[in-house]
């Protein structure tokens, strides 16, 4: 094999490898129950995660930021903890997400408490700041997504565009109600007993890798929860092609995904 052509397979190895790899950042990061958090939004914002988690509970027309309905306390509004704080970066920036980063990220709102009122409170909050929240009118606005007890597919009609709901693989859409997709989140033990500590087992790897593929033909992202939360795990869900990476470890992932 001459020179020539040994530095030709050699770049096409390498064209092969950034493919894969060189796409994840920490836009492909996505911070889980971020409320939880020591600080929570600002720690998974400064990092530039692209995608950031936040469980509400409606209680008497306000809605509250917490995991448990037990664990609601009067000052973890989803105002003081999200909104208010999302709105004065996005005016600081010029209607930017980040000065200084290129890239979005999205806000995914689990509703905890029953569909209505609370999405249809939460939509009240958000319409007041279209630059901020809906992307027809600014392009980097923020991705408002809905998971939980979210609406039947039927009924995403009745809610404004600037919403996007969280998919599930059991259900069939329409085409319709597929445009109101932003992407599927999935527990991973429900498709591998695997828990992180070697390869994911050949069959149980060939079917999730049909299930992201069949996602990203619907135009849609996909994302695991439930799943193990170390480097080697996030390199496995990097290599089947998961777009977002789901965490607790919010500087850890950052620094990883830097490495890459």
């Amino acid at each position: 094999m001459t020179v020539r052509k040994i530095g030709f397979l050699i770049l096409l190895l390498l064209c092969v490898y950034f493919q894969g790899n060189a796409q994840y950042s920490s836009l492909n990061a996505h911070s889980h129950n971020d409320y939880e958090q020591k600080v929570p939004f600002f720690e998974a914002y400064y990092n530039h995660f692209g995608s950031i988690e936040a469980d509400i509970w409606e209680v008497n027309g306000e809605l509250f930021v917490a995991h448990e309905k037990e664990k609601i306390t009067p000052d973890r509004t989803l105002d003081k903890l999200y909104i208010h704080p999302i709105v004065k970066i996005y005016k600081k920036n010029g209607g930017k997400a980040w000065a200084d980063h290129s890239g979005g990220f999205q806000l995914m709102i689990e509703l905890k408490s029953e569909t209505e009122p609370t999405l249809s409170l939460l939509v009240a909050k958000l319409q007041k700041y279209p630059e901020v929240f809906d992307r027809k009118v600014n392009k980097n606005a923020v991705l408002v997504v809905i998971t939980g007890k979210r609406p039947d597919p039927e009924r995403f009609s009745d809610y404004p565009d600037f919403i996007q709901f969280d998919g599930n693989l059991k259900l069939k859409y329409n085409e319709t109600q597929r445009n109101r997709l932003a992407l599927f989140s999935e527990d991973l033990a429900n498709f591998t007993s695997w828990n992180g500590t070697g390869s994911i087992p050949d069959m149980e790897q060939r079917g999730l890798k049909q299930i992201i593929d069949s996602v990203h033909q619907l135009n849609c992202k996909i994302r695991f929860w439930n799943a193990p939360d170390t480097p080697s795990a996030w390199q496995m869900l990097m290599d089947l092609q998961v777009d977002y990476i789901n965490t607790d470890h919010i500087n850890e992932l950052e620094r990883f995904l830097k490495g890459k």
